[in-house]
């Protein structure tokens, strides 16, 4: 089994930064990749930033410039850096990792709890 654990999350001002993390755990062999998604009331699942196995990050057209992911030296937490933080960034954001689990199976996806991340005033 893989555990996610997330931190971080918390009301913060607009233009304030925020730093989440993300701890993985477990027994698999590999990580393939990381993501961080949010959801916010009324909207779809929103992919936020990504990270391959290779160090090739992508991010959504409303947080380019602005969010930050990154993997830590040991390779099992994620970070996301969040920049110029406007109220429109309010949603839970959700830790994602696709594992290659040990023995000859399928690649896996786990999902953390979620982490709430409120811009106001």
């Amino acid at each position: 089994q893989v555990q996610l654990v997330e931190s971080g999350g918390r009301l913060v001002p607009p233009g304030d930064s925020l730093r989440l993390s993300c701890v993985v755990s477990g027994n698999f062999a590999s990580i393939n990749a990381m993501a961080w998604y949010r959801k916010s009331p009324g909207n779809e699942r929103e992919l936020v930033a990504s990270l391959t196995s290779r160090g090739t990050a992508g991010y959504s057209d409303s947080v380019k410039g602005r969010f930050t992911i990154s993997r830590d030296n040991a390779g099992n937490t994620v970070n996301l850096q969040m920049n110029s933080l406007t109220p429109e960034d309010t949603a839970v954001y959700y830790c994602y990792v696709n594992v290659m689990p040990l023995g000859p199976t399928t690649t896996r996806n786990y999902w953390g709890q979620g982490t709430q991340v409120t811009v106001a005033s």
